[in-house]
C-alpha cells in the first residue's frame, strides 16, 4: 500500500467545537501527516497523507468528530501527496 493524499472539506457545526485539536490527535494516532484549519465560511479543511488504510479510516472518523460536533458532510478529493512529515493545525482561511 503507498501514502495517498485526500483534500477534505467538513461541513456542519465543526467550529468551535474541539474539531481541529481532535483532527491532529486522530491523524497522529494514525500515523497520518498534513494539517487541518477553519475556514472562514464555517467549515473545516483538511490535508490527510499516509497509507490508504489510515486515510480512509480518518475520513471515517472525521464524519463523528469530537462528540460536540455535528458533521453533516464531508467533500473529500485525492490530491498529490505533498510530503508533509507531521500532522499540525494552521491558521484559519
Amino acid at each position: 500500500m503507498g501514502t495517498v493524499a485526500r483534500h477534505l472539506t467538513i461541513h456542519g457545526k465543526v467550529q468551535g467545537v474541539f474539531y481541529r485539536g481532535w483532527a491532529v490527535e486522530a491523524a497522529r494516532r494514525l500515523g497520518l501527516a498534513g494539517w487541518v484549519r477553519n475556514r472562514i465560511d464555517g467549515s473545516v479543511e483538511a490535508l490527510v497523507e499516509g497509507q490508504d488504510d489510515a486515510v480512509e479510516r480518518f475520513i471515517a472518523l472525521a464524519g463523528q468528530g469530537p462528540p460536540a460536533a455535528r458533521v453533516a458532510r464531508i467533500d473529500a478529493t485525492e490530491v498529490a501527496a505533498e510530503g508533509h512529515l507531521k500532522f499540525e493545525q494552521h491558521p484559519t482561511a
